[in-house]
């Protein structure tokens, strides 16, 4: 047998030096993945706590400037001669509440998608006022909408609130621990089961036990 064969045959295989070096390798891209994916979550969480009181922000400066709540204001006559972003704009009908049932949270009917028109309209919010139903509702970091409803739900949740759509549950976790009291079931900030990749509407019952990063939710909170 020649020389060169000899070396083939010894240079053949891992050592084990050679496969700790991969394992550590391996090791160290799964923890980066894991990490990356980490902080893309925790900065959806940012995000949507921001929308969260950015939204009530702008609802309160709008009721500032106009003395009415926006998707109530009205009439439409009156929004209509603010000028000509309120082209289009529809009035509501002035009873102080965001009328429209629980199902139309995250349809824009009612007065649920003019909320978001006439934030638009008056600068208070970014995009086109004259986006209309669903088209009107801005997204939300997580891969669904955000709508508002006044209706009770959830249980004992009454009040405007602000709802978003499609939550992962680790999501929904971070968020009402950092908003409320960290209980789905109780307090300003509520969820309920959702369908990953749909706009669940809100449920009038309240969240049954703890919740599950397994899960995806609606959640909603009172400003």
């Amino acid at each position: 047998m020649n020389a060169n064969v000899k070396m083939m045959k010894r240079q053949s295989g891992f050592t084990l030096i050679e496969i700790a070096i991969v394992l550590v390798i391996i090791g160290l891209l799964l923890g980066g993945v894991l990490q990356g994916q980490q902080l893309i979550e925790n900065s959806r969480v940012r995000s949507a706590v921001n929308d969260f009181n950015g939204t009530a922000a702008a609802a309160f400066s709008y009721v500032d400037r106009y003395g009415r709540f926006p998707g109530d204001d009205g009439p439409t006559n009156t929004l209509t001669a603010r000028g000509a972003s309120w082209t289009g704009q529809v009035g509501g009908d002035l009873d102080g509440i965001l009328d429209g049932a629980i199902a139309t949270t995250f349809t824009g009917a009612t007065e649920t998608g003019p909320f978001w028109q006439h934030l638009r309209a008056a600068g208070f919010i970014a995009g086109n006022p004259a986006d209309q139903a669903v088209a009107a509702l801005p997204q939300n970091p997580f891969g669904g909408v955000i709508g508002v409803n006044s209706s009770l739900m959830m249980g004992t949740l009454a009040g405007n609130k602000v709802c978003m759509s499609n939550v992962t549950g680790s999501g929904a976790i971070a968020l009402d621990t950092q908003l409320d009291d960290g209980n789905g079931a109780t307090g300003r900030f509520r969820a309920t089961l959702g369908v990953s990749g749909a706009n669940t509407a809100p449920a009038t019952a309240a969240l049954t036990g703890a919740y599950s990063e397994d899960n995806v939710y609606t959640v909603c909170y009172r400003i």
